[in-house]
């Protein structure tokens, strides 16, 4: 499971952390039961906080709690994962738009870093996923627009419940890498109008791929 920073917090509150970083990390995924005794013994830790824990993500959204089964993560249906790109196309079209005026030179050589490392990480998708997700908010921040970044921030619970990332081939990196690029070179160059466009077409192209991998 992965490792987050907990000193300071209490149990129920280092369990919450530690467990939302497991499902953005695919440790768990949609559709995945969590039983207490089992987190429990995983986070080291008593079943009281596990249970906080799950509380907590179910009012997130995160966790559904099902007669005779108990807590499972949640399983976006096929109007939620188009509401939610249409969302996403809207936001990150608004974010690459206030980027290209806002975006330090410092900001944008660290968007350039983090594609170049989601390329170099081609063969190992989970590894790509999140610097993916860390590129992207990279350009929320970018923004400088806190209530943006705040509604950005909103849509990372349901982004969790999407399953499987749809980088699974170096073709398809390959061509997020290159849109990546597009809206990059927008961004440099201060155009806000075709670093808005390339954010959306991005977001349009992951939509159809995403559709395509629930067998949509």
């Amino acid at each position: 499971m992965q490792k987050v920073e907990t000193q300071g917090l209490s149990q129920g509150e280092a369990a919450y952390q530690q467990l939302h970083a497991a499902i953005r990390s695919g440790t768990y995924q949609p559709g995945d039961r969590l039983r207490e005794v089992e987190v429990a013994e995983r986070l080291a830790l008593s079943r009281t906080p596990v249970r906080e824990a799950l509380r907590k993500l179910e009012s997130d959204g995160i966790v559904e709690h099902r007669a005779r089964i108990g807590a499972v993560i949640r399983t976006l249906t096929h109007p939620e994962i188009v509401e939610l790109y249409e969302m996403r196309v809207v936001l990150e079209r608004t974010a690459a738009e206030m980027a290209a005026k806002h975006a330090s030179p410092a900001e944008i050589d660290t968007m350039v870093d983090m594609n170049d490392r989601i390329l170099a990480a081609r063969d190992d998708a989970r590894t790509a996923s999140a610097i993916n997700q860390d590129f992207h908010r990279c350009i929320c921040l970018a923004a400088r627009n806190r209530f943006l970044l705040a509604s950005a921030q909103a849509l990372n619970n349901a982004l969790m419940l999407l399953g499987p990332t749809t980088l699974e081939d170096e073709a398809r990196i390959k061509t997020v890498c290159q849109q990546h690029g597009d809206i990059i070179e927008a961004i440099r160059s201060g155009d806000a109008k075709a670093a808005g466009t390339a954010a959306a077409l991005h977001l349009e192209t992951s939509l159809r791929h995403r559709l395509k991998a629930q067998g949509a």
